[in-house]
């Protein structure tokens, strides 16, 4: 890792466009301030955030529902496990390809079917509404990720306090608000943080779906890299984006490593 990512930044301070190879020399911050004037870099990086946010509210809460779901006893449970962990499994270039031609296809897809069978016009998905499209592939490859870590924290619950709460004439929602959250807190802080690093990370069902549009209406921050890396060969600028994203990725982790052990302490405290 810290072989690439010293070439990296040292290319980042590097006029190098594979176009001119000859025509190379030291650019100082220039890289960096052409990335910071392009407004296709803050368009990325807002749609970037937006991508993990909206992501990962549905692939925790999605998760959270299938992990208490599943934690109770039901004819062919054991199945239906199976299948809720099924897609995270599936290759993303794979997940993006079937999203794209067998489910989200104006013409011969399955949403069009359904939509025609009940009288009603298809919708072009990827054209109307690209980044909500991107969220809902990534939250149906995501959430059995959360699932596996939220049904494990889960199934550590002591049934004592449970039943506690229950003789205690404790509902469902005090139950679940006040005994069952408060157990899962550092189990969905560490789904959070994995999920986000990964999250920042999308490509495969960007590149294999939207192409970044319409326009850069899904154009996050590693696709804005790969634009710049091979359709334009600007290498010190593509090296400038991927420093940037490195440093957005930190930011994100160690804020929340900070707030997971934060809570970890405050636990150990109590």
């Amino acid at each position: 890792m810290l072989v690439p990512l010293a070439m990296t930044f040292y290319y980042s301070f590097e006029n190098y466009n594979l176009m001119m190879p000859m025509d190379r020399g030291f650019a100082g911050i220039l890289n960096y301030q052409l990335l910071f004037d392009d407004p296709i870099f803050w368009a990325a990086l807002g749609n970037t955030l937006v991508l993990v946010f909206f992501s990962l509210i549905l692939t925790v809460g999605f998760g959270l529902a299938l992990a208490l779901l599943f934690n109770r006893t039901f004819p062919l449970r054991g199945v239906a496990r199976t299948l809720a962990v099924a897609p995270f499994f599936v290759m993303p270039v794979v997940a993006g390809l079937i999203w794209k031609n067998m489910l989200m296809h104006p013409v011969y897809g399955l949403f069009a079917w359904a939509f025609r069978s009940l009288g009603l016009e298809p919708i072009d998905w990827l054209a109307q509404y690209p980044m909500s499209s991107v969220v809902i592939m990534i939250t149906w490859m995501w959430t059995p990720f959360a699932l596996l870590v939220l049904l494990t924290g889960l199934q550590s619950l002591p049934e004592d306090q449970l039943e506690a709460v229950r003789l205690d004439g404790a509902n469902r929602w005090q139950e679940f608000r006040y005994i069952v959250l408060p157990h899962l807190g550092q189990v969905i802080y560490v789904v959070l943080m994995l999920e986000s690093i990964f999250f920042l990370t999308s490509f495969a069902e960007i590149y294999t779906t939207t192409s970044g549009g319409p326009g850069t209406a899904t154009t996050n921050l590693p696709y804005y890299i790969y634009l710049n890396a091979f359709f334009q060969y600007d290498i010190g600028t593509s090296s400038a984006g991927a420093i940037a994203a490195v440093v957005l990725a930190n930011v994100f982790a160690i804020f929340l490593i900070r707030f997971v052990s934060g809570n970890l302490n405050a636990g150990a405290n109590r």
